[in-house]
């Protein structure tokens, strides 16, 4: 599904990934752990196509296509979903209403006609009921006002209304309390499926004691230094990241 070669990026001349090699098959979940400023996010935001980045070498396939030259709207409507850590917030236009566009835009890019609203309304209760969403929440302004948890929950209902073939979760686990964690987790597994994949960003193992990854990789100084199942995340919650950094500069 997703294949990145040899994947270099770099942010106003900085260079950040320096060489990613990753193959994610339909039906996985991978972790993604790494120290800060390892390049976490910015391998995210480049798989997504957000233009702040720059890719100077390597290659993106998604589906067998080359993605490297699309724009983030273009990967969006082939399936890609990017829930943020930080989102933004859009006064005046309400959780549904945002959807509704959302939804219709990407039927658009597909050649179809607009989602008939009955049929909108009943895929929104659905969701929010999967989600435990209160239906408030969906009349209120886009992230405005709402707490770290309500937006969090938010991008997951965003994820679970689009169904994307491959879903990336960066630092989803940011600023939640447990339960928020839980509420979250349980919306990403309910949605998980042998066609759909999904990348879990996260700095902290507690994320993936709820979903649990076939595979963990370590990035380290713009690399994947470390690959390995569940038990990997159980060993660096235990002895942090220095001895993966010795590993690497010995």
């Amino acid at each position: 599904m997703l294949k990145i070669k040899n994947l270099h990026a770099s942010v106003e001349d900085k260079s950040i990934l320096k060489g990613i090699n990753l193959e994610i098959k339909p039906g996985e979940v991978h972790a993604i752990m790494g120290p800060n400023g390892s390049g976490k996010s910015t391998l995210a935001s480049v798989i997504a196509g957000k233009e702040d980045y720059e890719v100077t070498d390597g290659e993106i396939f998604f589906e067998g296509e080359d993605i490297n030259e699309m724009a983030a709207e273009e990967r969006a409507h082939k399936g890609i979903f990017l829930s943020f850590q930080y989102p933004v917030e859009i006064p005046g236009v309400s959780v549904t209403n945002f959807m509704k566009t959302a939804i219709n835009e990407t039927r658009k890019a597909k050649g179809l006609e607009d989602m008939p609203a009955k049929d909108m309304l009943k895929l929104i209760r659905e969701k929010a009921e999967l989600l435990e969403i209160d239906r408030k929440f969906l009349s209120r302004s886009l992230n405005e006002g709402f707490s770290g948890g309500e937006k969090k929950r938010n991008g997951i209902f965003q994820m679970a209304m689009l169904e994307p073939k491959l879903a990336i979760l960066d630092e989803t686990d940011s600023g939640l309390d447990i339960d928020a964690l839980r509420i979250v987790a349980n919306g990403v597994n309910k949605l998980k499926s042998k066609d759909n994949a999904v990348i879990v960003i996260t700095h902290y193992q507690r994320l993936l004691e709820y979903i649990v990854p076939d595979f963990v990789h370590v990035l380290y100084n713009g690399k994947i230094v470390k690959s390995g199942t569940k038990e990997l995340a159980h060993e660096l919650e235990e002895k942090g990241y220095d001895w993966i950094k010795e590993e690497v500069n010995a």
